[in-house]
């Protein structure tokens, strides 16, 4: 099971506001000892949201998506799941109630009197209109939650609320959690093609079963210019990994010298 992320909104696409979402996604699974396997940006288009999400409740992934299931015309996500799964939607009735604690609180706020038959109140009602069948994801900015069916969970698009819900759905997988760190050791490489370095980088992968080989080239970095940052990584409690990383990187260090780069920093994470 890879955990996925869906980030959905036009104004992300536009530009018209700058997503936190990703970053604090893989901050999450990080504490968890997880990994992000793939994240895709997408617009407010019910066709294509739809298309993507059938696909995602194919899929078996965990997957989180942010953005979109409000109740103005520009929300399409709550329409795409259930178009996606081939479900009708249908006021969640512990979401209906949850929504109206939140309308009486409001009201008591202003010093008004809360009516469950009001049009604005009518309104609010169908942010819990969802795929019938779909549980809820506990809200504990508002308490107007979000939903999931199997492992497609839906949050919405405002940080201050999708990101302690997407705390509380990776919770939801323990199994998942592990007691795992992602060890890195690389070296700064300069005066080598990544091309010519490939055959070394195979050779490593090869050797040490598990080990990881990256490369990241720059034709402008500010400190070293044009350089490669050329490197191995191991999953695995920090103890193994250290033993296990460093024969795989001490041989790639070695092959970069005989290759006759020249290595300007190492680095560990």
């Amino acid at each position: 099971m890879q955990v996925g992320l869906f980030i959905i909104g036009d104004e992300i696409l536009s530009g018209k506001r700058q997503d936190s979402h990703l970053a604090k996604f893989i901050e999450l699974l990080s504490a968890r000892g997880m990994q992000l396997g793939w994240a895709q940006y997408l617009g407010d288009d019910r066709e294509l949201l739809t298309a993507r999400l059938r696909e995602a409740f194919a899929g078996g992934d965990l997957v989180v998506s942010c953005g979109g299931i409000g109740a103005t015309p520009d929300d399409h996500t709550r329409q795409a799941a259930a178009a996606a799964l081939g479900r009708p939607l249908a006021l969640h009735p512990e979401a209906r109630e949850l929504i109206w604690q939140r309308v009486q609180q409001m009201a008591a706020e202003q010093g008004a009197t809360a009516d469950p038959d009001h049009p604005d109140t009518l309104r609010r009602f169908q942010m819990g209109v969802f795929p019938d069948g779909a549980g809820l994801v506990p809200n504990p900015y508002n308490k107007i939650p979000g939903f999931f069916v199997g492992n497609v969970h839906f949050l919405p698009g405002f940080p201050v609320m999708a990101h302690p819900m997407m705390a509380w759905v990776l919770d939801r997988y323990p199994q998942l959690h592990r007691q795992l760190g992602i060890l890195e050791r690389s070296l700064i490489v300069q005066g080598a093609m990544e091309a010519s370095l490939t055959p070394l980088m195979e050779a490593i992968e090869a050797r040490f079963m598990g080990v990881k080989v990256f490369s990241l080239p720059s034709v402008d970095h500010p400190r070293w210019g044009r350089c490669i940052e050329l490197g191995v990584k191991l999953e695995a409690p920090s103890a193994l990994a250290t033993d296990a990383l460093t024969p795989a990187y001490d041989a790639l260090k070695q092959g970069v010298i005989q290759f006759g780069a020249s290595i300007s920093t190492e680095m560990v994470r």
